[in-house]
């Protein structure tokens, strides 16, 4: 009997730890899944940075991007998501909007 109870919070243990796990592991996968694309552009004509992390003014001392990409067309900075679904928002806006493929609309703070 003392060896169910023992599997059972070791169990209970090992899905609350992947539950909290679970949305930073899906954020480094898309991150990694946006670093590969990066890194097959054109090596004479980007240069490509990940990872980045920067003094701020901000509430923290620092932030970080995700990636930036320097080019004769401009500097960009992209921020990754692992959301299913349309993101539709822009910088001047509180909250942006999910809409997932079934129809579901989310609405988050940027």
């Amino acid at each position: 009997m003392n060896y169910f109870i023992i599997i059972f919070i070791i169990v209970v243990a090992a899905a609350l730890f992947v539950k909290w796990k679970l949305p930073y592991w899906i954020g480094r996968g898309g991150e990694k899944f946006v670093t590969k694309k990066l890194l097959q552009l054109d090596v004479a004509h980007y240069k490509v940075l990940n990872d980045l992390l920067l003094p701020s003014n901000g509430r923290l001392n620092t932030t970080q991007i995700d990636h930036v990409v320097i080019s004769n067309y401009g500097i960009f900075c992209i921020e990754t998501k692992a959301y299913q679904g349309w993101i539709f928002g822009n910088a001047d806006q509180e909250y942006w909007t999910q809409v997932i493929y079934s129809g579901i609309i989310l609405i988050f703070p940027k």
